[in-house]
């Protein structure tokens, strides 16, 4: 009995005696550095396509360097308080995705049947955790639900109904189809479908451009003094060739983790439920700490065949490529095999590359020493 009373009194005096013992065991172990600014980096696309000078007026140029100037300020400012290169690239992704310039979320292209259907992804380079959505109509920021996937659920990817049935379970931002409605967007699917009821049309209109042509003009039918159908030349944003208007973020952050987003609406005139590589993780959305973050744009059918976004990552992995190599490879491969688009990607050192074999995209990117970019050209 009396040596249990000393233990007990022994544990007493341990515990309630040496306050310091106790701070120690509730005490973190390692503490958060200060935010080092020189080592964020964050590159953002837009889309890729035929996109010249020829063909963009001097209002539709100024609009798209607001909206990714925008876009990248809202990622960037993530970064540089100090947060992740998760959180930068969903914000950056989020407020494309609200913008009816690009074809993701509100200004998503239509389906042959005349919907809105939108594919989402997102992925974790520190635990490659990931998560994607594919065929919404209803989720008003699909990376947000893709997101949502991964860290809500077991699972990577969900499709149509039960990915907006685990959307609204998870108290997302539900809206009604016709939140997604451009009449610019409209246009280009009666354009799309007008084309395709023409004798010796290919079913699938989305072949990629060789060659830049000026906007055909648009007959306006009267009635009541107003213009019914008709895009107005202002608001012509995405008629000047064929374009692939995925978006997506890549980012690094304070702490050396990488992450990427890509969201889309896909492709006009898409049919049979169609997905593209931007939900597909490994083709379209790649990230792991070890090699890089990836985030592609383009015809989906070649980056999912040439597994893009993994296939940069492991040139980098095992073939100890440097990342502008590896990426300038796979892009010739897709080349190669009858694609076009093109990338964004970041690795763990800060190296940056925005590689494409079209005639434009639209891209963006700043770092921590304070350099700063928009383009939308060849250079």
């Amino acid at each position: 009995m009396f040596s249990h009373f000393t233990l007990r009194v022994a544990i007493l005096a341990a515990l309630f005696g040496a306050p310091g013992l106790l701070q120690a065991q509730t005490a973190p172990t390692t503490t958060v550095p200060p935010v080092d600014a020189s080592r964020i980096t964050l590159v953002i696309h837009g889309g890729a396509g035929t996109i010249t000078r020829a063909l963009m007026t001097p209002e539709k140029e100024k609009a798209y360097q607001e909206a990714l100037n925008q876009a990248l300020d809202m990622g960037y400012a993530v970064l540089k308080r100090g947060g992740t290169a998760l959180d930068a690239v969903e914000a950056s992704v989020r407020f494309m995705e609200d913008s009816p310039l690009f074809n993701a979320g509100k200004g998503a292209v239509f389906t042959h049947e005349g919907r809105n259907e939108l594919d989402a992804a997102i992925m974790d380079g520190r635990t490659l955790a990931a998560g994607s959505i594919a065929g919404v109509t209803v989720v008003r920021n699909p990376i947000t639900a893709a997101r949502a996937v991964m860290e809500k659920s077991e699972h990577v990817l969900l499709t149509g109904p039960g990915a907006e049935q685990f959307a609204r379970e998870k108290g997302l931002d539900i809206v009604p189809p016709s939140y997604f409605y451009t009449e610019a967007r409209h246009q280009q699917l009666e354009k799309a479908l007008a084309a395709e009821r023409k004798p010796g049309t290919p079913d699938q209109l989305n072949a990629p451009s060789t060659e830049a042509k000026k906007p055909e003009k648009v007959k306006v039918k009267q009635k009541g003094g107003k213009p019914q159908g008709a895009v107005l030349p202002e608001n012509q944003i995405f008629t000047e060739g064929k374009k692939y208007g995925t978006v997506g973020a890549v980012a690094l952050d304070q702490f050396g983790n990488l992450a990427a987003a890509t969201s889309t609406g896909g492709m006009t005139n898409k049919r049979y439920g169609r997905v593209g590589d931007a939900p597909i993780i490994g083709c379209g959305t790649y990230a792991d700490n070890q090699s890089c973050a990836v985030s592609c744009t383009g015809w989906g059918e070649y980056f999912i065949r040439a597994t893009v976004a993994r296939d940069i990552a492991a040139r980098m992995e095992y073939g100890q490529q440097p990342l502008q190599q590896a990426a300038q490879a796979t892009i010739d491969k897709v080349a190669k095999l009858g694609g076009d688009g093109g990338l964004i990607a970041v690795d763990r050192a800060g190296n940056i590359t925005l590689p494409f074999n079209s005639e434009g995209m639209y891209r963006a990117y700043m770092r921590g020493n304070g350099e700063r970019q928009v383009l939308i050209y060849k250079q």
